[in-house]
Order: C-alpha cells, then structure tokens, then sequence
C-alpha cells in the first residue's frame, strides 16, 4: 500500500496526461467536448478511475463515452511513459454526475426564490384577519407588584 499522499499526486499527474492526451494525440471523430475532472487512484496504485465531463446532449456523451473506451489503451501508454512508476494503473472512465446535479439543484433553488416573491408579493397587501397578536393578554398593574422584596 502506497501512502495517501503519493496516491493523490498521481491521481492529479494521471489527470493532466489524460487531458493533454486526448487534446494533441487522440483523433477520434466520436470524441465530443470532453474535459477531465477528476482523477482517483485506489490505495494500491493498480487502478485509476478517470471522471469527465461532455458538453453536449445525451448522443454526445454516449459517443465520447465510446472513444475514451476506444483510447484506454493509448492512453495508458502514455500513462506509463510519463509517469515512470513499475505498475502502470488500469484506466476507467465515468461520467462525472455532478455537473448535471449542480444544475439540478441551481435550477430547483431558482424555482424556489420565484415562489418566495410570489408570496412577498401577496404578503405586502395582506392585513391581519384579527388583532396582530391574539395570544398577548394586557397586562394588570398593581401597586402592590412595586416592591420586588414582597414575597407574599
């Protein structure tokens, strides 16, 4: 077992050959928009999971799925030279989720902000249906109540 530290500093070396792989010797007319997010390595340095991102539509990430698929081997390759490690990991490829969440969720708190101004927007004519606060009885004041060192 490698310690985490060297394990994450592949992970990052991983993600930049990946990257600069596919930008200058990777050729393949399947493979759409794609950026390398994130990289991990397991602790024993055999595997290596690569996340990416396509823009595009759901035929797009389908296709450039298939390329990297295609390109694993060269990839690997490339892995193996420029890192220089005894044991070059195996490659898989996922698509990242996270992205299509962020959106989720951006799109599900803009739905909710314009449900908040709806509601301002009725609450700024609206009045009280009876007094303000019916839970608030007066208070009695005696004059008895004046000295706090009556204990009666």
């Amino acid at each position: 077992m490698a310690d985490a530290a060297r394990a994450r500093k592949l992970a990052v070396r991983i993600r930049e050959i990946v990257a600069s792989t596919l930008e200058m010797q990777v050729k393949d007319p399947r493979l759409g928009m794609v950026t390398i997010t994130d990289t991990r390595v397991t602790p024993d340095l055999r595997e290596a999971t690569v996340f990416y991102t396509v823009y595009g539509d759901e035929t797009e990430v389908a296709d450039s799925a298939a390329a990297l698929e295609s390109a694993r081997g060269v990839l690997r390759s490339a892995v193996g030279r420029r890192t220089g490690i005894k044991f070059t990991p195996t490659l898989a490829f996922t698509h990242d989720r996270v992205p299509d969440i962020a959106r989720e969720l951006d799109e599900a708190l803009a739905r909710a902000q314009a449900a908040d101004a709806e509601v301002a927007k009725v609450r700024d004519g609206a009045m009280y249906a009876g007094d303000p606060d019916p839970y608030r009885a007066p208070r009695d004041t005696d004059e008895d109540d004046d000295d706090p060192t009556d204990t009666r």
